[in-house]
């Protein structure tokens, strides 16, 4: 693969977009893969990093290394207490036109390392959701007549698994391109016009304060390449926004 997008780069902080479909490191549920964000990281920079959180494999966006232990610990326990303020995107299934808090528990589905249980503990958890933009597509998919489709805004106010995608599967809004929360009849006419196969979430934006200075500092991702593609193509359709 090609050199990663570095959004931050200072002594002891590297913020990098991690593509689509890769792990950011090992993980026992993908055992089989072999390119990892952590390590594509370390041999770019030339150095150890170390992470302090982490996105889904199928999520594209802002992912947060530090180049120190005492870094990281400082920046996982930010991450631990909901001081790190995480913004995504993503295209969704539906008309999404209203604001609105997410207050949903979800049930843990792995442990700490990754490996996968049953009947976990059932946790608090909450998004914020911001609606920005609607479409509709005058054709039949699934057995409506029409798609409707929309853009919006995710704040998680709490970090639990998967939680983004679980939450918009409970509001009937699942995200487009969800193999296991969304619908295939859909994926699949998105798929097929714009010949982009993904899961349209993306982690725009990192607000935090920064382990040594103090100071607020937020990172912005621009949009990758793709959601341009699917945005210009949808916005050859009815926009209500």
């Amino acid at each position: 693969m090609g050199q990663l997008s570095i959004s931050y780069l200072d002594d002891v902080l590297a913020i990098v977009e991690k593509p689509a479909g890769m792990l950011v490191h090992r993980s026992p549920i993908d055992a089989h893969e072999r390119i990892f964000l952590m390590q594509s990281l370390r041999n770019q920079l030339n150095q150890h990093v170390y992470p302090v959180h982490r996105l889904d494999k199928p999520t594209s966006g802002l992912v947060m290394f530090a180049l120190d232990a005492v870094t990281a610990r400082e920046m996982s326990q930010q991450f631990e207490r909901g001081a790190v303020e995480k913004i995504y995107h993503a295209f969704v299934r539906g008309h999404v036109t209203t604001n609105m808090l997410i207050d949903h528990p979800l049930r843990d589905e792995v442990t700490r390392n990754g490996s996968s249980i049953k009947n976990g503990t059932v946790r608090e958890a909450r998004t914020q959701l911001r609606a920005l933009q609607t479409w509709t597509i005058p054709e039949a998919v699934d057995r409506y007549p029409e798609a409707r489709y929309s853009r919006v805004e995710l704040k998680p106010v709490t970090g639990r698994y998967r939680q983004l995608r679980r939450h918009m599967k409970h509001v009937s809004h699942p995200i487009l391109g969800d193999v296991r929360y969304g619908k295939g009849t859909h994926n699949r006419f998105i798929e097929q016009h714009t010949t982009i196969k993904r899961l349209w979430l993306h982690a725009t934006e990192l607000r935090f304060r920064h382990p040594v200075t103090d100071d607020v500092t937020a990172v912005i991702a621009a949009p990758p390449d793709d959601y341009r593609v699917l945005a210009t193509w949808l916005d050859c359709y009815t926009n209500t926004a």
